[in-house]
């Protein structure tokens, strides 16, 4: 038989079966190598304690303190036998601030013998607040020095291996942060045994620790510089095993055969370009042409164009739709609702004019036919696009995820743009790219700026494009915060502001966060207390200020609806109305978010705009100063000043660009949330590596790996690396990767 290697040894023969469930099921941690990646989440030092004054509420937290004093209180309880009860009160402070530890009934005579004033002890357990205190109610706790009286070796063990940096582990209320230190104890000298990923060039190059020596001066650090040293190195692991996991995927394609689609001279492209009434901008013909050197070669183009609000994608995948189609081959344009399918089919014929015309009588030389497919259509209309679509009589589709149907069969699919990727899954994009003859060109539109690390973390199969620029007659757009709340009268006047462009001529959208029907209150039939009401009010919701708008400041106006929930074909017919100018102003949930296009709107009033993240809100923005005249985008709010919330609203406010934004953004949230569900492989797989602050070793990791994997593109010289690469591409995040 076969010996296991030792770090894929399971936890439950290592360190029993009790130990192990609980880190299976709460820490997600099953074999010695797990555990030995479980890295601290921090160091306490021996003379320096925690910030007591820091803690945050209901979250269960390590901190290590002095005990300054303890009570043991006697108090009158039918339930105590004898009628009394006892509660010990122990107040540990730090220097800092001061903290309550609280013990009730028989729990309190271990600690009320361990714990005498000027013990010091890691304490665990969950923040709570009891007469306007921070409190722990029942924490455990590890004395760290002191007699030891009831277990000497447990006391002197937690010394011996601490040296002078105790690591605090990322723990769980039923595992302590000692009781992890004493486990990754028990599993540290398998580390010896960890096989290294990086090359030896690499790592000598650079000056790296071994793997080996990361792990232990990670676990076991005597100074500051010890856990430089293995941070240093373990980021390097991640950063570079997941970038030739990407590069690989990247040569993968490059061996996969496609059809190269080079514009005809005088075809449909450049018909479609002598009719355009303005010039592209410079930004717009250099991703154009990188673009299109793609489109020419024979290997499926696989590229992120990224383009801030207006910057003018839509236009550059239309060009390289039209170029698809001067080829010979079918472009589709698959939108994340139907709102926006429909929007792009209508912006898309209008562009081209007589161009979309193909099939009809009369259609000009160079024309082709442009099909819409949604899930909604009736089934005459589905029938006839479904035909359109199969024998190449469509050269444009465009629809929403209804593409992906198993029903619906292409005459020679040669490229999918997808737009506002984020929304889609990449078992959709797969599906789409399957009904090729062989694999279709790929171009992903995001109008969300993506940081450069951000990009090559999660989209790094892909090659970028970025457009920056914005097309000459966009307006700016003036921002400003409204405090609804401090200052009631600025919200009086926003909206009279909104009445003054509606007098002019122009538009106004009114977004909130919540449609309003019964369905999406999430508190509906709770009981609230005034303070709860005060803090947890519901959001603000489309139905209702609508309604208090036309009985109240746009009163005489014609105010519409629009969300998610209406039927398609009313959400059609409000979005065309309010299109053609037939109404003033449209209160609107997201729905309006990316795509839609009404130049002649020039205001955005947004309610609770606190409820929404920094891009969502550069994105709703977006959609007003389209046209010729300046655009103006007002963020009400009930927050205070000096709140987290307040400060996001004033970023968004003092800039329009949308990758300072995005930093902004991704600094403020967890790394989790930044790389998304989507990517769910690749965010587990960082632990160490955060993709803003170490944009530097991402990018030399990415050319190291891109070097690796074009000398030895099966690694067959790095054993090391590729027992890393199957740890990293377990099954769901290979999947992810081949989809990406």
């Amino acid at each position: 038989m076969d010996l296991v290697p030792a770090l894929d040894e399971p936890l439950k023969k290592v360190l029993g079966p009790p130990t192990a469930k609980v880190m299976a099921e709460h820490l997600g941690l099953h074999t010695v190598g797990d555990l030995l990646h479980h890295y601290p989440r921090r160091y306490e030092e021996r003379g320096q304690l925690t910030h007591l004054a820091d803690l945050p509420m209901d979250e269960h937290v390590t901190v290590v303190a002095q005990v300054a004093d303890a009570r043991l209180l006697t108090f009158a309880s039918s339930k105590a036998p004898r009628g009394k009860g006892q509660r010990l009160e122990v107040t540990i402070t730090d220097g800092s601030g001061r903290l309550q530890l609280v013990f009730f009934g028989n729990g309190v005579h271990k600690p009320h013998k361990d714990l005498l004033p000027g013990t010091r002890a890691m304490f665990s357990g969950k923040v709570s607040v009891f007469n306007h205190r921070l409190q722990l109610a029942h924490p455990a706790y590890e004395p760290l020095r002191g007699d030891g009286a009831d277990d000497p070796a447990a006391a002197e063990s937690v010394d011996s291996w601490a040296g002078a940096l105790i690591p605090i582990y990322p723990a769980t209320a039923k595992l302590e942060s000692w009781k992890i230190a004493k486990a990754v104890q028990t599993v540290l000298p398998s580390a010896q045994e960890a096989v290294d990923p990086l090359p030896d060039a690499l790592r000598e190059g650079r000056g790296l620790v071994s793997l080996p020596e990361a792990l232990l001066k990670i676990h076991r650090p005597h100074t500051k510089a010890d856990i430089g040293d293995a941070r240093a190195r373990l980021k390097w692991d991640e950063a570079f095993v997941l970038q030739v996991a990407l590069a690989r995927r990247r040569h993968a394609d490059a061996q996969l055969p496609a059809v190269a689609r080079r514009p005809r001279p005088d075809g449909l492209l450049t018909a479609f370009d002598a009719k355009l009434p303005f010039t592209l901008t410079e930004g717009q013909r250099k991703v154009s042409k990188e673009i299109f050197d793609d489109l020419a070669t024979e290997h499926p183009m696989h590229r992120l164009l990224q383009g801030e609000v207006g910057s003018g994608k839509t236009m550059v995948a239309l060009r390289a739709m039209l170029a698809t189609v001067d080829a010979g081959g079918q472009a589709v344009m698959l939108a994340p609702t139907e709102v926006l399918a429909q929007q792009h089919h209508r912006s898309v014929t209008e562009m081209m004019g007589e161009l979309a015309e193909g099939g009809t009588l009369g259609a000009a030389e160079h024309s082709t036919k442009v099909v819409l497919l949604t899930g909604s259509m009736g089934a005459a209309g589905r029938r006839q696009a479904l035909l359109d679509l199969v024998t190449g009589e469509a050269g444009i589709v465009i629809g929403t995820h209804a593409l992906i149907e198993d029903k619906v069969q292409f005459h020679d699919l040669g490229l999918v743009v997808v737009d506002e990727q984020h929304r889609f899954g990449v078992e959709q994009r797969d599906a789409l790219r399957g009904k090729g003859k062989q694999p279709p060109h790929l171009l992903v539109m995001t109008a969300t700026p993506i940081p450069r690390t951000v990009a090559m973390t999660v989209f790094g199969d892909l090659e970028t494009s970025v457009l920056d620029q914005l097309p000459a007659g966009r307006s700016p757009i003036a921002s400003h915060v409204v405090p609804a709340a401090d200052k009631p009268h600025f919200l009086a006047r926003a909206w009279e502001r909104v009445r003054e462009e509606v007098e002019n001529g122009h538009q106004a959208y009114v977004v909130c966060p919540r449609i309003g029907d019964e369905e999406d209150d999430p508190k509906k039939g709770r009981k609230k207390s005034p303070e709860d009401e005060a803090e947890k009010r519901l959001p603000l919701a489309v139905l209702d200020v609508a309604q208090q708008l036309v009985k109240g400041p746009l009163q005489g106006l014609r105010v519409e609806v629009l969300h998610g929930r209406m039927p398609p074909d009313d959400k059609d017919a409000v979005m065309r109305r309010f299109t053609a100018g037939e109404a003033d102003v449209l209160v609107a949930t997201t729905v309006i978010e990316v795509g839609v296009n009404v130049p002649n709107a020039t205001a955005m009033v947004i309610m609770d705009a606190d409820r929404f993240g920094v891009s969502q809100l550069h994105q709703l923005r977006g959609r007003v100063g389209r046209g010729s005249a300046a655009g103006l985008c007002l963020l009400v709010s009930e927050m205070p000043e000096a709140s987290p919330a307040r400060r996001r609203l004033d970023a968004v406010a003092s800039t329009l660009d949308g990758f300072e934004l995005s930093r902004i953004d991704l600094e403020q949230r967890r790394e989790g949330d930044v790389l998304g569900q989507a990517q769910s492989g690749v965010r587990s797989s960082l632990r160490m590596l955060a993709v803003i602050e170490d944009e530097e070793i991402i990018a030399e990791a990415r050319e190291e790996a891109a070097e690796v994997v074009a000398a030895d593109p099966e690694l067959t010289g790095l054993p090391g690396l590729r027992t890393a690469l199957e740890a990293l591409l377990d099954e769901e995040r290979e999947q992810y990767l081949d989809k990406g």
